[in-house]
């Protein structure tokens, strides 16, 4: 049996990461890395751990004590965690990795994180094998189909997403009459979607890509309840993703609660 180190922020991807993983015979060991994880998560899981994210030498003793041969990190956890107030101070590894940076980017953060844990060893994996079914393909998910006007905002919205995420600003825009929102950057994706709704006055849209070079190891773009609930607080009638390359998680509950709400969900 082989043991599956996971690597947990938050959102309910972990946990269903987690059966997943246990489906296929790992046994499975969790390391939630924030504090506000799923409830859920300990119960899916052999062993389970909170360790911060800035404790990256502890997490890394952890994962290789209980026999961890590979590696997925899966669920949000946004740089605000490491840079608000009263944030844990970071141990001597985190801090030797952070001083070796050329910039805070994203995807420069999370390259030098797997490489750490390659050069103990760790294989990471890609983020998508374990739950390739809450890949959507190309349509319209929800029983109501977007209106010209909408789908004129989701082209150009879908365009737009693109282009931060080429520049590993973020992945979500908020739209409206093909004019931009809100852009999302450290604050996270539903911060620019309550940010996007209060400037446009509601009738947005939201769109949620992949970055061109999206490295499936990590930071691999979702959408579920969480972002629905943003979207109904902003008056959002729309959302486009990414075909294939966007995880939509709690699928059933998230198509319903835009369906309730009249919210149309386009996969393009």
């Amino acid at each position: 049996m082989e043991t599956l180190g996971l690597i947990a922020g938050i959102g309910h991807l972990p946990v269903d990461v987690a059966r997943s993983a246990k489906d296929q015979g790992y046994k499975v060991i969790a390391v939630a890395v924030v504090p506000d994880t799923d409830p859920e998560l300990p119960a899916a899981v052999d062993k389970f751990y909170q360790i911060h994210v800035g404790k990256v030498g502890k997490i890394l003793d952890t994962l290789k004590s209980n026999g961890v041969t590979s590696v997925t990190m899966i669920g949000k956890v946004t740089k605000e965690t490491l840079y608000k107030a009263g944030a844990i101070l970071p141990d001597f590894r985190t801090i030797k990795i952070l001083a070796s940076l050329p910039d805070r980017k994203d995807d420069t953060i999370m390259n030098a994180v797997v490489k750490e844990l390659e050069d103990e060893g760790l294989k990471v994996m890609d983020q998508t094998v374990l739950i390739q079914p809450l890949l959507p393909a190309p349509g319209v998910l929800t029983k109501r189909q977007p209106t010209e006007h909408e789908l004129a905002d989701m082209e150009f919205g879908f365009a737009m997403a693109k282009e931060i995420g080429r520049l590993d600003i973020g992945q979500t825009v908020v739209v409206k009459n093909r004019a931009l929102m809100a852009v999302e950057a450290i604050e996270g994706t539903d911060a620019c979607i309550l940010r996007g709704g209060l400037l446009g006055k509601g009738g947005v849209i939201v769109a949620k890509t992949a970055k061109p070079a999206q490295d499936k190891r990590f930071d691999m773009p979702s959408v579920g309840t969480t972002t629905l609930k943003s979207m109904i607080e902003a008056g959002a009638t729309g959302l486009v993703m990414e075909a294939g390359r966007t995880l939509l998680v709690d699928r059933e509950k998230t198509l319903a609660m835009a369906d309730a709400h009249k919210i149309t969900i386009m996969a393009k």
